[in-house]
């Protein structure tokens, strides 16, 4: 006689639905900022851009212009009205000025404008973010860009099967390297002589 428990079907797995996508949505609006004070008014100010309210937003330092962008992920936990003013600000300074740049010649923002712990910049990208960095990095129109993040490379439009190495603005071209962020190289210091190592092959050429 057979066993009834041996009969028993195992139970069939149901799919969970997966989360929607973040709708895309069109967070310059109709009158995006035409001018780098405007952009940075809007950055701080604007509804549009959901922060949450748990950490302030930070506005970008420097001038149009600039011989070289530095784009981030987002601001210093602790920071408050400086945009790394923390132990990140404080490697960034030093690797500037290892560099030979000083702060009229650099232009520092962040992705984000505040600090977001556990950031999907992916998800976030595709949610309207891209559009806005493009914008900002149109009005800042530095002469190169340098991207302390990988993570940071799709915002920018770049393919996983293709090295990110400019941008097409309306401005025109704007050369681009892409790096790991800052606090990685303070928790790797050999990420910092990988970078030194890049750039300096980058900028003879660049």
């Amino acid at each position: 006689m057979s066993n009834p428990a041996s009969q028993r079907t195992a139970p069939i797995a149901v799919p969970q639905p997966t989360a929607p996508a973040s709708p895309r949505r069109n967070l310059l609006g109709d009158s995006p900022p035409t001018d780098l004070a405007a952009f940075r008014q809007w950055w701080v100010e604007s509804p549009e851009l959901d922060t949450a309210g748990l950490y302030p937003r930070i506005a970008p330092r420097g001038d149009s212009g600039a011989a070289l962008m530095v784009l981030v992920p987002q601001p210093e936990e602790h920071d408050g009205e400086v945009l790394l003013e923390g132990p990140q600000g404080r490697l960034l300074a030093n690797i500037l000025t290892a560099m030979g740049l000083d702060d009229s010649a650099t232009y520092v923002a962040s992705a984000l404008p505040c600090h977001t712990p556990v950031a999907d910049l992916s998800a976030i990208s595709v949610a309207g973010m891209d559009a806005v960095l493009a914008r900002h990095i149109a009005l800042a129109a530095p002469q190169r860009l340098l991207v302390l993040g990988t993570g940071l490379a799709p915002m920018l439009g770049s393919q996983d099967d293709q090295p990110l190495r400019e941008i097409n603005y309306s401005g025109g071209k704007t050369p681009v390297m892409v790096s790991e962020t800052l606090d990685a190289m303070m928790d790797m210091p050999r990420l910092k002589a990988r970078l030194w190592k890049r750039w300096m092959e980058w900028s003879a050429s660049n």
